[in-house]
C-alpha cells in the first residue's frame, strides 16, 4: 500500500530530495532517460478522489448480535445502508389491534349482558342511536353479534372485516381483517369461542382466530362463496353456498368437503338449518331460468337429496332465509317487498294468509332476523329504515329512520333484546338501544 501511495505522490521525477543538514540523504533513484519530445500530462483536478484505495466496510447481511460492541464507523454504515428486514414483520392483513376484552366497558352494560334474564326487556324496542362505528368505506353486507362474548360485533363488506368492541371506552375497533383478496359476502361467529368464519368473492371461506387476529384455515372453492352457516349442533361442520349453485358441507377438522348438494338452478343466495337440524333450506337465484318453483329447496342433510322443490312458486328471489328459534316455521325475505312464512314440516307449505309487509327490498340483499325469544322480527329496508314486526300477528310495531341509503342487515343482541346492530349500503354500522 505504501509503495502504491509513494508511486502516485505529488513528487515529480525531476525533483530530488534535499538531504537534511548533517545527515546523508538516501540514494537518488535511477532516472529514466528523457524522451526527445516530452509529453505533458494534465494535472489532476482538485476534487478528484484519492487514487490510494480506502478500506471498504460492507453493510451487514444479518442483524447484529445483541450486546456486541458496534464501532462508530459501523454505526454510520448501518445508518446509511439498507435496513435488515425484521424477522417478525407485522402481518399486512391486520391492523394494530385494539382490545377485545371487556375490562373497560361500563359496569351497567356488563351487568345487563351477564345477568339478563329470560324475557327481560320484552316489549321494549330499540329507539335511539347508541353507538356509531366508523371503519368501512364501502357497502356493508352483514353484521353479527358474538353469542359467547356479547360485547363483540363483526361486520363485513365490500372492503374488509371489522371486529368491534362496541361499548369500549377506549378503542372500539378491535381488529380490521384483510385476509380476503376481494369483497366479503358473509361472516359467522363460531358457537365455540372466539373464531370467525368468513367467505367472499375470492372463492374461499376463511377461519380466523379473533383473539390473535390470525387466519387459521382456508377452504378453497371453484365458485364465489356467497353464504356460510355453522351446523347448530356441531361447530366443526359448516355449509357453504356459491355462485355456481353448489352447496357443500365442510368438516373443519380435516379441511375437506364431506357432503355436496347440487341442482344446477342458479347462484345460492342463502342457507338455513331447520329447527330439528336434520334438514336445511336453500334459496337460489333462478331469475334467468324461468323455474321460480325451485327458488327455495329443503334438503335432507344425510341423504343429500331435496325433500321439496315446490315451496315457493312466485316469480321472486329470496335473498334471506331465517328459521324461528322456537317454533316449526321459517321466513323468507322476498324481492316482492314482503317476508313470506313457511312451515318447517312436510309438505313445507306457504302461509297464504299471513306475511310481513311494510318495508321494501327492491333488489338489495336485505336481511331479517328474529330475536332470541322469537316474539319479534326485524328487517332492513331499501328506504334506509329499520322495521320491527310482531311475529304472531305480523303487525308493524315500530319503524326507525336510520340511513339515507338502504339498510342491508339488522341483528338483535343475543341477550339484550332492546339492542340491535345495523349496517347500510353506504358503509355505516350503527347500534341502537
Amino acid at each position: 500500500m505504501d509503495l502504491l501511495c509513494n508511486a502516485y505522490s505529488n513528487a515529480s521525477d525531476d525533483d530530488e530530495e534535499e538531504p537534511e543538514h548533517g545527515r546523508p540523504g538516501p540514494l537518488p533513484p535511477s532516472k529514466r532517460p528523457k524522451p526527445d519530445h516530452p509529453v505533458s500530462y494534465p494535472k489532476p483536478l482538485p476534487d478528484m478522489p484519492l487514487l490510494c484505495p480506502q478500506p471498504v466496510i460492507y453493510p451487514p447481511t444479518e442483524a447484529p448480535v445483541p450486546g456486541r460492541y458496534i464501532s462508530k464507523r459501523e454505526r454510520a454504515v448501518l445508518a446509511s445502508g439498507p435496513r435488515v428486514p425484521d424477522p417478525n414483520p407485522p402481518d399486512p392483513a391486520t391492523t394494530p389491534p385494539g382490545s377485545i376484552l371487556d375490562s373497560d366497558i361500563p359496569h351497567d352494560i356488563l351487568s345487563s349482558m351477564r345477568h339478563q334474564t329470560k324475557g327481560r326487556g320484552r316489549g321494549q324496542i330499540s329507539e335511539r342511536l347508541s353507538v356509531a362505528l366508523s371503519g368501512h368505506s364501502k357497502a356493508v353486507n352483514v353484521v353479527q353479534w358474538s353469542t359467547s362474548h356479547g360485547h363483540l360485533l363483526a361486520s363485513a363488506g365490500m372492503d374488509h372485516i371489522c371486529i368491534w368492541n362496541v361499548w369500549s371506552t377506549d378503542q372500539k375497533k378491535a381488529h380490521v381483517l384483510n385476509y380476503h383478496n376481494a369483497a366479503v359476502n358473509d361472516v359467522k361467529w363460531s358457537p365455540q369461542g372466539l373464531f370467525l368464519l368468513s367467505c367472499g368473492y375470492d372463492c374461499s371461506s376463511r377461519l380466523i382466530d379473533v383473539e390473535t387476529g390470525l387466519e387459521t384455515q382456508v377452504f378453497k372453492e371453484d365458485q364465489v362463496v356467497r353464504v356460510i352457516k355453522f351446523h347448530p349442533n356441531n361447530s366443526n361442520l359448516f355449509l357453504s353456498g356459491g355462485s355456481k349453485g353448489f352447496l357443500r358441507l365442510w368438516d373443519i377438522r380435516v379441511g375437506k368437503v364431506v357432503n355436496e348438494y347440487f341442482r344446477g338452478l342458479g347462484p345460492i343466495l342463502d342457507v338455513e338449518f331447520t329447527i330439528d337440524t336434520k334438514q336445511f333450506i336453500s334459496s337460489s337465484d333462478v331469475s334467468k331460468g324461468n323455474v321460480s318453483e325451485n327458488s327455495i329447496i329443503i334438503w335432507d342433510i344425510s341423504r343429500q337429496v331435496p325433500l321439496s322443490n315446490q315451496v315457493y312458486v312466485e316469480a321472486y328471489t329470496c335473498p334471506c332465509i331465517r328459521s324461528h328459534p322456537r317454533d316449526s316455521y321459517f321466513v323468507a325475505q322476498s324481492n316482492g317487498n314482503y317476508i313470506a312464512i313457511f312451515s318447517s314440516r312436510p309438505p313445507f307449505k306457504l302461509d297464504k294468509y299471513k306475511r310481513y309487509e311494510s318495508h321494501g327490498v327492491s333488489g338489495f340483499p336485505i336481511k331479517c332476523n328474529f330475536n332470541l325469544d322469537g316474539d319479534k322480527l326485524v328487517s332492513g329496508s331499501s328506504d334506509g329504515c329499520i322495521y320491527f314486526y310482531n311475529t304472531r300477528s305480523t303487525e308493524l310495531i315500530k319503524k326507525i329512520k336510520a340511513y339515507e341509503q338502504a339498510c342491508i342487515d339488522v341483528a338483535f343482541h343475543p341477550t339484550m333484546s332492546n339492542v340491535v346492530a345495523s349496517c347500510s349500503w353506504s358503509g355505516d354500522v350503527w347500534v341502537f338501544e
